[in-house]
This record gives structure tokens, sequence and C-alpha cells, in this order.
């Protein structure tokens, strides 16, 4: 996930994990800061994703809650003008070393900052879930052109690999989707779709660990908590499955891409 913006009151619309809205923004100050940890440890996408996205003759992109620039990497990659927009300087200034010709701008994806009518696709990868998906939608149409592109995108741990899974419960892990799953878009938004790219990330059981610090479970929980969880992990990486220190292992991914047009 990325980083997160913050949150505006209630949303209208309920989604990504059940939390109240307070808890959700608890969670979400927790990535303010350790971007270097995040970009460090947290995977990317696959090329596919960006692909499906990205409608024909686009020439300006905008990601917002884009972290360190997992994502925006590949719009920029694209040759598309690109402007990253996140609540985290901090995030913001791995983003500006990592990719010095994105224009990155503080902001939230309630309120981007942002010109109307400046952009053929918006992406929000790796944190729809934390804003206001009424709001968000809202200010996102303005700032599209018309027939402009909304990308919306997670990646997830494939849980229907039986180790993954039980990995997944012991990392919390839990925003894993529903198979039926629909993320909430304003009425601004029309023809919704969906794809679902499968891929492996080659990680060592440190890089799992790792990563496991860098979620807003883990982030948010007491000394005493954060222990058990990495207990509980070399116990089951290097005891249970027996790897080694260093092996490289490979880690399924599920990615959904969402895309729909502003109408």
């Amino acid at each position: 996930m990325h980083s997160v913006p913050k949150m505006h009151g209630r949303p209208k619309l309920h989604a990504g994990p059940k939390l109240h809205s307070q808890r959700r923004q608890e969670l979400g100050q927790s990535f303010q800061d350790g971007g270097e940890h995040y970009d460090r440890v947290r995977p990317g996408y696959p090329q596919e994703s960006a692909d499906w996205l990205i409608p024909a003759g686009a020439k300006d992109a905008a990601d917002i809650g884009a972290g360190t620039g997992k994502f925006t990497a590949l719009l920029a990659a694209r040759g598309l003008h690109t402007v990253a927009v996140d609540p985290s300087a901090d995030m913001l200034e791995q983003l500006r070393r990592a990719l010095p010709e994105v224009t990155a701008v503080e902001g939230t994806a309630e309120h981007t900052g942002l010109e109307p009518g400046a952009f053929d696709l918006v992406t929000v990868a790796q944190a729809w879930h934390w804003c206001d998906p009424r709001l968000a939608s809202t200010e996102i149409a303005r700032i599209l052109r018309p027939h402009g592109v909304l990308g919306l995108v997670w990646n997830q741990l494939d849980t229907a690999v039986p180790w993954v899974h039980r990995l997944s419960r012991i990392m919390h892990a839990g925003d894993v989707h529903k198979p039926h799953f629909r993320p909430p878009v304003g009425p601004e938004f029309t023809a919704l779709e969906s794809h679902l790219t499968r891929w492996e990330d080659a990680v060592t059981a440190e890089d799992i660990k790792e990563l496991a610090k860098s979620r807003s479970y883990y982030l948010a929980a007491s000394e005493a908590t954060r222990a058990k969880v990495m207990a509980n992990l070399d116990w089951y990486l290097n005891e249970h499955l027996g790897h080694a220190p260093g092996e490289i292992l490979r880690l399924p991914y599920l990615t959904q891409t969402w895309r729909a047009i502003r109408a």
C-alpha cells in the first residue's frame, strides 16, 4: 500500500477494510514517515497493469497517493508527463530521488491542488481504500479531461496458495479482497471494469519479515505485539517451511487493476 491520503469525515460509500473512520485515520498516520524503508521492502507492480490502464493517445497522468513512486515509475517510463501526489513529505522525498523527471506535490485524493481538466489518466495504487470515495471521485473527475480514465490498483498476496494464506494471517495482511469485490466510485465515472495479473516476487525470508514491518498493523502495534509477529514469522518461515537465511523464494501476488471512464 502506498502512502495514505488523509480522510475527510465519514465516507458515504464504504471502501476497503471495514475500519472505523478514526481507526483508519490512526493507521493512515503510521505511513507518514518511513519512506526509505517502505520503498526498499514493498513490491512494485507488473507492467501489464499500467499498459492496460493507459488510454490511447494519453500524454498527462497524475498518480494519487503515490508514496515513494512504485506505480508512478511505470507511468513515467511510458513517456507520460506525470505528476505524483501524496500527503507524506517523507514519501515524496524518496520519490523525487528516484524519479527526478516527475513533478511531486503534497496533497490528497480529496484535495489534490491540481489544475482542472489537466490529465488523461489518474491512478490510485494501493491507496483508494484510505480515501473518501465520493469526495475523491469528485476531485479526480475535476482534474481529468473528458473521457479521461480513473485507474485503481491493488497488490495483494495470492492467498489461494495455502502457504501464502497462512503467511497472510501471521502478517495480518487482512486487506485481501473478496471474490466479488468492486471498488466504490462516484457517479462521475462509468464503465467500471477490471483486469487481473498473477505474478511472483523473488524475496528472502528476511525480506518478508521487513515487508511485515511496513504494514499498517505492525506500524500501529505495541512493542509486545510486534515481537510476537516477528517470532511467529521466524518460526513459520525458517522452522516450519525450512527456508534458510538468504534463500530466494517466490512470493505469489495478485494485482487487481480497475478502470472507469469520466462520464
